[in-house]
């Protein structure tokens, strides 16, 4: 197969490489002519070469089935996506100012309620939403920070702009990805490098060392950072232990971590216990303290969240983000930026329907056929109706599901997702795509240069989940100007 773009059609979607058939955009002239001049074997060397490399660095995922847990190598496509600095200046300022106004709102929340109280957000969807946590209520996180980390993806329409399709402010995952991605398309095409000024991604694990060391309570050169997983079954496990070894933290289950009576945390070792200073964790609200919360859980630590109330431990992402991580609550999230920081949104939302609205319930019941609709609170593409492609008795079911619990369901038009080409069996192929960049926030706030960008593997799809068959590629933040 040798790579033709006179034939490559993305049709009436925005592709990222290719304006039309044969004419590469400006920033992708290079990478466009350099692929195509390779040859059928040399195409197909790359390829296998990239299949070794994820092999041998061990990069894989788990996928829940019915069939148990299977461990599969991380799918990749080998032709990176570039996106231009001017594109992402923007972009980034958008994030930034998305992730202030959004921990403005979990704070406020749990403190004095002011958004609720201006009835700028209505009080019935916090009263009902089931990531509230009362045991939250009165707390003040160190720089008034409750989420951490935040995973926010983005989409690009037909016109190839940047909208936010949600945000991720929980246990946010895929940044081990995005940089292993890196790594593997250095090996594949060291060449392209030397063509393009692409803006490094190596910095991300010290910037997420450094933000967790400034939200340690201790004043320490070197505070204990931990990150806690569920251990080796969790689908991200991979990620768990790469950034612990990255990072230099230890990486302990809910076993390794003990709360004493000076309501403090330590890690047991082979010198006895030691004191923990930020907690990295990577296991949900509901199972992090068996006193607080699910009394069943084997995973969290007994008394952990009394050691976070008294100040004696900070925990990434903090207990309770989650309010924030609602689809429901998404849609209020320009008013946020508006309310609590004065300014306008850099970046737009997809346009959305409430299903709590009667009206727009209405309209939602009445146009299933045209709608995406989501759960509030699923994650991984788990949950949601894509309205045009399914049948209608799938759309008559789901109607029943809004009619039960209209508080759960919020709808958008389906998007025309910008395409990307993958390698095909004998061409380049268009593929839908999103993008999930990494914003950190403590003391100071970190964007990553692009992220993980994850495309859906099967023609013509829109999942580009990798618990749903998706792949990823690497992402270029190239400073070639302004792209045409």
């Amino acid at each position: 197969m040798q790579i033709d773009w006179n034939t490559y059609n993305p049709g009436a979607f925005y592709d990222e490489l290719i304006s039309s058939p044969g004419h590469a955009r400006k920033s992708g002239e290079i990478l466009a002519q350099y692929l195509s001049s390779l040859k059928s074997e040399d195409l197909q060397q790359r390829k296998t070469a990239a299949e070794l490399a994820i092999k041998a660095m061990g990069i894989s995922f788990t996928v829940y089935s019915e069939a148990g847990n299977i461990d599969r190598e991380w799918p990749f496509d080998i032709i990176p996506r570039i996106i231009t600095e001017t594109q992402w200046q923007k972009t980034s300022q958008g994030l930034e100012q998305r992730l202030r106004a959004l921990n403005c709102f979990i704070d406020d929340i749990y403190n004095e309620q002011k958004i609720l109280k201006d009835k700028v957000v209505p009080a019935e969807l916090i009263a009902k939403s089931v990531n509230f946590r009362k045991e939250c209520v009165g707390m003040k996180p160190l720089h008034g920070v409750w989420a951490h980390i935040c995973g926010t993806d983005l989409i690009r329409d037909t016109n190839g702009q940047f909208y936010v399709l949600e945000d991720n402010l929980r246990v946010p995952s895929g940044v081990s990805y995005m940089l292993e991605n890196r790594k593997v398309t250095k090996r594949v095409f060291p060449e392209l490098f030397e063509n393009y000024n692409i803006q490094p991604i190596t910095e991300y694990t010290s910037q997420l060392f450094d933000m967790l060391a400034a939200i340690s309570p201790r004043q320490a050169d070197y505070p204990e950072v931990v990150v806690l997983t569920p251990g080796i079954y969790n689908s991200a496990y991979f990620e768990h232990s790469f950034l612990a070894q990255r990072m230099g933290a230890e990486l302990v289950e809910g076993g390794d971590l003990v709360v004493e009576s000076d309501d403090c945390v330590y890690m047991r070792t082979i010198n006895g216990l030691s004191r923990v200073d930020v907690i990295y964790r990577r296991i949900d609200d509901l199972f992090l303290d068996p006193e607080a919360f699910n009394p069943d859980s084997a995973l969290g630590v007994p008394g952990l969240m009394r050691a976070w109330l008294k100040g004696n431990v900070a925990l990434a992402n903090a207990p309770g983000a989650g309010v924030a991580d609602d689809k429901v609550i998404y849609t209020y999230v320009p008013a946020m930026i508006k309310y609590y920081l004065g300014e306008e949104p850099l970046l737009e939302n997809v346009p959305s329907y409430l299903c709590v609205d009667e009206k727009q319930c209405k309209y939602v019941l009445e146009n299933l056929d045209k709608l995406v609709v989501k759960p509030a609170n699923e994650s991984g593409g788990y949950g949601m109706l894509m309205g045009p492609q399914a049948s209608k008795k799938e759309r008559a079911e789901f109607a029943l599901k809004i009619k039960a619990n209209p508080r759960n369901y919020m709808a958008q038009p389906l998007i025309s997702l910008s395409t990307a080409p993958v390698i095909g069996e004998r061409n380049a192929e268009p593929r839908h795509i999103d993008l999930r960049p990494f914003i950190l926030q403590g003391r100071d706030t970190y964007v990553t240069p692009g992220g993980l960008t994850r495309v859906a593997m099967v023609k013509g799809s829109y999942i580009v989940n990798s618990s749903q068959g998706g792949g990823s590629k690497d992402t270029w933040i190239v400073s070639d100007g302004d792209d045409a």
